[in-house]
């Protein structure tokens, strides 16, 4: 990503949120008045690396990248697949009711065969909902399940530089719109050993 100028905007108005907007070719990260440069150097770097990951996954297709794996696999077809912020501790989500999937923007700079792993077990949730054998039967379809489950496991494992370790407590971030959960909750896999 080319070197992008970053002023900060310190609001007295502003008590706990964290926002970033591209400005031209400035990112504006606004900040509250009272925090400290070290919290300032880290929020301004998470924006960065999301500004990053949102230019990285502008690249990707990703209604057809989940067709082309659907119709090889043998699986059905969402009827939305997006790219999401917002998304802490998981890498996909899906919703059977109404077949939608959410990928996590940060698979968008991980390599392609993981973030097909990642749809292909999304798609698998169209029609088996929980983690169960036959689920396991057609996420298998997908050759690099294996590989691609492990190199999760190991990524999830390893913290993005200056992120807020699990169970720390920090401003709520806002980078276009979405404001996130505020203090980041202990990290739990409540879906497989894969984090999806």
């Amino acid at each position: 990503m080319p070197t992008v100028r970053v002023v900060v905007v310190r609001s007295p108005r502003r008590r706990k949120t964290v926002q970033a907007r591209e400005v031209g070719d400035v990112l504006q990260v606004s900040i509250p008045a009272t925090m400290t440069r070290a919290d300032e150097e880290r929020w301004v770097a998470e924006m960065l690396r999301r500004v990053e990951r949102r230019s990285a996954a502008s690249t990707v297709d990703l209604e057809e990248r989940a067709a082309e794996l659907a119709g090889r696999y043998h699986l059905r077809r969402p009827a939305t697949i997006r790219w999401v912020d917002n998304q802490r501790w998981r890498w996909g989500s899906c919703t059977p009711a109404d077949r939608a999937v959410r990928i996590s923007s940060r698979l968008a700079q991980e390599p392609g065969w993981v973030l097909d792993y990642v749809i292909v077990h999304e798609l698998a949730h169209l029609d088996v909902p929980r983690h169960g054998p036959d689920f396991w039967a057609l996420v298998g379809r997908y050759p690099l399940t294996e590989r691609a489950r492990g190199y999760l496991i190991a990524r999830a494992l390893a913290p993005e530089p200056g992120a807020t370790p699990p169970g720390a407590v920090g401003p709520d971030a806002d980078a276009d719109g979405c404001d996130e959960d505020g203090p980041v909750p202990p990290r739990r896999n409540r879906r497989g050993p894969d984090g999806v």
